[in-house]
Parts: C-alpha cells; sequence; structure tokens
C-alpha cells in the first residue's frame, strides 16, 4: 500500500464518521450508544497504547534510576575449607 492510497483511506474514515456525528442527533437511541461503546474502544485502546510505550520507554531509559542486576558480575570464591 502505498502512502497516498493510505492518506486517502484515512481521509474516507474521517469522512465518515464526520457524517456520522452529523447524523448521531437524529439516530435512533441504540444507534448512539453504539457509536458511543465503539468510540470508548477506541479511545480505550489508544491510552493503553500510549500507557504501555510510555512505560517501555521509561524503563528502557533507566530512568526509574534502578541499577540493572543483569550486568553486574559476581565474582566467586572457593570455600573456605
Amino acid at each position: 500500500m502505498s502512502f497516498e492510497s493510505f492518506l486517502k483511506e484515512m481521509q474516507n474514515i474521517g469522512k465518515r464518521i464526520l457524517l456520522k456525528l452529523q447524523k448521531l442527533p437524529k439516530a435512533d437511541p441504540v444507534e448512539i450508544v453504539s457509536f458511543c461503546v465503539v468510540l470508548l474502544f477506541i479511545v480505550t485502546l489508544l491510552v493503553l497504547v500510549i500507557i504501555a510505550c510510555s512505560c517501555c520507554c521509561y524503563s528502557y531509559c533507566h530512568c526509574d534510576r534502578r541499577p540493572d542486576h543483569r550486568r553486574r558480575k559476581i565474582q566467586v570464591r572457593p570455600a573456605a575449607p
């Protein structure tokens, strides 16, 4: 898929959502509830992705100031008889 076709597809989706929002005040209650459920699902998904990415980046850049125990070398000493 080329970038131009991707942009056209996003524009088409945006137009359909805008059309749905314009028709929403005249819609049935079932249609309003279903649209709100879909919208809530999309918002929840975006929030979870943002939280996951921020947690991953936070632990990757060592902003939590905890030492990485996997990198520390441990000296092994022989047991005393």
